[in-house]
């Protein structure tokens, strides 16, 4: 990239720049003629200088050109036009509208020549950020050590803004700016030299001046981004480590941390106001000063009759005309040097002597060669940009279609094996090649599709499962978008906008999965290899599981809700099993489920927003209407009573964090203290509580309590028969006279109709899971599972569960989870060679075991190398490399090796 911001401006838009330069141009006649028009205005018509008699015509809109007495009629005028002959009021009207035209004209001038600037400087602003994330993707994995995520997200986002401000105005505006000063410093030295001296010194005192005494602001402003891209590191450090803070009691160390930061912000920025406020003040200054010599000078030639009032307006009227330009132009140098100074900052630390060639990362024009021959390391060593050496002159060759496993204890340096094996750290000696090809030399088209890597950190991604694990078989754009996807007229605009701004040519809409490399020609034999890639590790069930608590769109999936109807149907036939039965209540209109709560026995349904949440209900007028109705008021309110009675005195003295709060507590423990005042402040009428006396706050917080209340869990026996008698009274009342405005805000439970708010799982249990019931989730996802492969829609729930949200960083996963997927996106791209570099580590060592046999078994034909966490995972393997110190101390066999006092056998014992 350019290192100065005007050659990469003029680089890629000199064709805007100067057909906007021609547009500046253009207007200034005109804008010379609405300064000259207002002296015509004054001296001609409203003086009267041409109008001695009342019935004397002056000629309208005469247009002449200086020129050589031999060329004109002695006058030294060449006419081109004679004009209108207009008496004196006719004239003034006829000037008067001149003017206004000439008014619109410069306006339009100016919202053109703004708007094109606009869109250059915009257009440019998006390849400049577009080159910036280009060449982060071309960094080399190790220089990734040494910058911040937020800071780079900080440059490309805030600190090249500014920059797209200047971009149109770098050529255009002191050009622009320019031809306005000097076109209204020409008029004013036409009217009078000395005013124009005036004028011409004072403006040079500013540009001089000015400039100057902003050089330490340019300063202080850099000092103030250097600063504040600091605080956004340390920002983005606190939210990566929130965990380890939390864990030490370090949050008051982070505070002070933040507060010095923020305290070296506030004085170089308090330091920079004090400055720029002292240079706008002197600025007006001289720009009001100006004015006043005008008043003087212009009044006293005035007055001796050798200037003209008309002239002396005109020249003022100019002059109120020129500090905006010539302000301008000062603005423009001033930002000038500072979108240099941005420029260059940024630009410094996009451009790493290790950036990877943009050929590497170019798109093939076609599968690439499978890989061949045999993976060697020549005399590898690597050292790191602090001097350790992380391999010591490690060699070895071993076919591509054997399995290695790489073992050696945690400081051995195994891992760096992968890791170089992946590119992710460079050779400082030696080469890594396959078969004939240098592995550095290979394009990322190659190795990209031929090998698989997956570490134990390996990056999720935020989206769903599915985009997670087809991540890496996107690799270009396969088929074009759905027509719907875009506008045809707004897709043509954005291709042009492409092409102009340097962007990538690729559509993100484009179906990116590449088929070919999974052996398949569509996107509907996906998800099969999915899940059979997730059974390979382990991962399916979970991703089932999400499914299970996943929401359809019936209209979108009315098919797969008629299927879940049917496995309702079956699950109620198998119900008649007595342990099937004991695990499940099912839902019944005219029964009270004693495994579900209030709440959801009395609206027997699931809401469909907030309006009719378990939170909102206490509060919700037509539930209020409802229980009242019932004669369920006085009932409910007692019993939140005797709720947050028994609540206070059970939890009161124990820990807020003990885990009975969440399993059996009604109350937060943050909230035991206000219900404690709240029972002694309420007053009671024979035991009961007494409704007049307390507040409609009161009453909330009373009736919420009930509306949580499960009587299987809880075994307060506060539902009995009675009660429930009036719950399912309620009920009816509820569903019969929901008003129309309440229709979309509640899903009934019905037997035969599929409830679009319930998750599957709900939908076909259409009941509650019994409590108290040992291993009653898993016995229930069991049977709901064989259920829905007998129909044969294990897939299409396994489908609802890919779409799972993983969220930041995978957070919503657990940390097996992530490895799991991290392998089964390597897997799943089938490569030639598979590198996995401790991708299992958070499991326990039998799933790492039964994983690894796994996928041995699947890729019985392709290589596999294997840096393992224990030796005794290697048995299995074609070949051992064993590892100590980063250097190869052994290889062979796992029989040779055993066989033998081996430094493996050592590593084994202890491991």
């Amino acid at each position: 990239m350019e290192q100065g911001i005007f050659p990469y401006i003029w680089r890629h838009s000199r064709r805007e720049q100067l057909t906007v330069l021609m547009i500046v141009l253009a207007s200034l006649p005109f804008y010379f003629m609405s300064l000259s028009l207002p002296k015509t205005i004054v001296n001609e018509a409203i003086e009267g200088k041409s109008f001695e008699y009342a019935d004397d015509t002056a000629p309208a809109l005469k247009i002449t050109l200086p020129a050589p007495d031999a060329w004109s009629d002695g006058s030294g005028q060449w006419v081109l036009f004679d004009g209108f002959e207009l008496e004196r009021t006719g004239f003034l009207f006829a000037m008067s509208f001149v003017f206004l035209g000439l008014v619109c004209i410069n306006g339009l001038f100016k919202f053109q020549i703004n708007t094109m600037k606009g869109r250059m400087g915009e257009r440019l602003l998006r390849r400049l950020r577009y080159q910036l994330v280009d060449r982060v993707l071309r960094f080399h994995p190790t220089q990734f050590r040494r910058v911040k995520q937020s800071e780079v997200a900080t440059m490309v986002t805030s600190e090249v803004e500014p920059l797209g401000g200047f971009i149109g105005d770098a050529y255009v505006q002191p050009a622009f700016l320019g031809g306005q000063a000097l076109t209204a410093l020409l008029f004013i030295v036409v009217q009078s030299v000395w005013l124009g001296m005036v004028a011409i010194a004072v403006v040079l005192i500013q540009s001089f001046l000015i400039p100057r005494l902003r050089v330490p602001i340019l300063q202080l402003g850099k000092q103030r981004q250097l600063a504040a891209r600091d605080l956004a590191g340390k920002i983005g450090e606190i939210v990566d480590g929130a965990a380890a803070i939390h864990v030490h009691d370090t949050s008051n160390y982070e505070r002070s941390d933040i507060t010095r930061r923020l305290g070296i912000i506030y004085r170089i920025r308090y330091e920079l106001y004090r400055r720029k406020f002292f240079v706008k003040f002197l600025n007006n200054f001289l720009g009001q000063f100006t004015p006043f010599l005008f008043y003087i000078i212009g009044g006293y030639f005035a007055i001796q009759g050798t200037m003209d009032v008309g002239s002396v307006v005109a020249a003022l009227l100019a002059y109120n005309q020129l500090p905006a330009p010539v302000r301008d132009l000062i603005n423009w140098d001033q930002q000038r040097l500072d979108v240099q100074i941005k420029y260059e900052q940024v630009i410094q630390q996009f451009n790493p002597d290790n950036i990877l060639d943009d050929a590497l990362q170019q798109p093939s024009d076609g599968p690439p060669e499978p890989l061949g021959g045999d993976l060697t390391f020549a005399n590898v060593s690597v050292v790191d940009d602090t001097g350790a050496r992380l391999l010591d002159h490690v060699s070895f060759t071993a076919p591509l279609h054997e399995s290695v496993a790489v073992v050696g204890d945690s400081g051995s340096g195994k891992e760096f094996l992968g890791m170089a094996l992946a590119r992710l750290i460079e050779p400082s000696t030696g080469r890594i090649t396959i078969g004939e090809k240098d592995l550095s030399r290979l394009p990322e088209s190659v190795t990209g599709r031929r090998l698989g890597y997956a570490a134990q950190d390996s990056v999720v991604f935020p989206g769903s499962i599915r985009d997670n694990v087809l991540y890496g078989l996107k690799h270009q754009p396969i088929a074009a978008p759905a027509p719907d996807a875009m506008d045809e007229r707004q897709r043509q605009f954005e291709e042009i906008e492409i092409a102009r701004s340097g962007n990538a040519p690729f559509d993100f809409d484009a179906d990116w999965v590449d088929y070919e490399a999974l052996g398949l020609s569509t996107a509907d034999d996906v998800d099969q290899r999915i899940l059979d890639t997730f059974q390979m590790v382990d991962l399916a069930d979970d991703v089932f599981a999400y499914g299970l608590r996943g929401i359809i769109d019936v209209e979108e999936n009315a098919h797969l809700a008629d299927l879940i109807l049917e496995a309702r149907r079956k699950l109620r036939g198998q119900m008649a099993d007595a342990q099937i039965a004991q695990l499940i209540e099912p839902f019944d209109p005219h029964l009270y489920n004693r495994n579900a709560t209030v709440a959801q026995n009395l609206m027997f349904g699931t809401p469909l927003d907030d309006r009719l949440k378990t939170d909102a209900l206490a509060s919700n007028a037509y539930m209020l209407q409802t229980i009242r109705g019932a004669g369920l008021e006085q009932t409910l309110i007692d019993m939140g009573y005797e709720l947050a009675e028994t609540m206070v005195e059970l939890f009161r003295d124990i820990p807020p964090d003990h885990p009975f709060f969440d399993q059996f507590s009604f109350i937060a423990a943050d909230e035991l203290p206000l219900y404690q005042d709240l029972l002694m402040r309420t007053p009671l009428s024979d035991g009961r509580v007494y409704l007049d006396a307390i507040s409609g706050e009161d009453h909330e917080r009373f009736l919420t309590l009930p509306f949580n209340y499960i009587e299987a869990r809880h075994r307060l026996d506060l539902v009995n028969e009675d009660m429930q008698e009036k719950l399912l009274s309620a009920r009816r009342l509820f569903r019969q006279n929901l008003p129309g405005e309440l229709n979309d805000a509640v899903a009934f439970f019905d037997p035969e109709t599929y409830n679009r708010a319930a998750t599957i799982q709900d939908n076909v249990l259409m009941g509650r899971i019994a409590y108290g019931q040992p291993r009653a989730q898993e016995q229930v996802r069991l049977v709901a599972r064989n259920i829905l492969r007998e129909i044969g829609l294990e897939l299409e729930i396994f489908r609802v569960g890919l779409e799972f949200q993983v969220g930041s960083a995978g957070r919503r996963l657990t940390g097996a989870q992530r490895q799991k997927l991290g392998v089964a996106r390597a897997l799943i791209k089938n490569p030639d060679y598979l590198v996995v570099n401790l991708a299992l580590a958070a499991l326990d060592q039998g799933s790492q075991g039964k994983i690894l046999q796994q996928v041995l078994e699947a890729r019985d034909d392709k290589g596999v190398f294997w840096i393992v966490a224990r030796p005794s995972m290697s048995i299995g393997f074609d070949r051992v490399l064993v590892m100590d110190g980063g250097r190869l101390v052994e290889q062979g066999m796992p029989e040779d090796l055993a066989n033998r006092k081996s430094e493996f056998e050592k590593l084994k014992a202890y491991g």
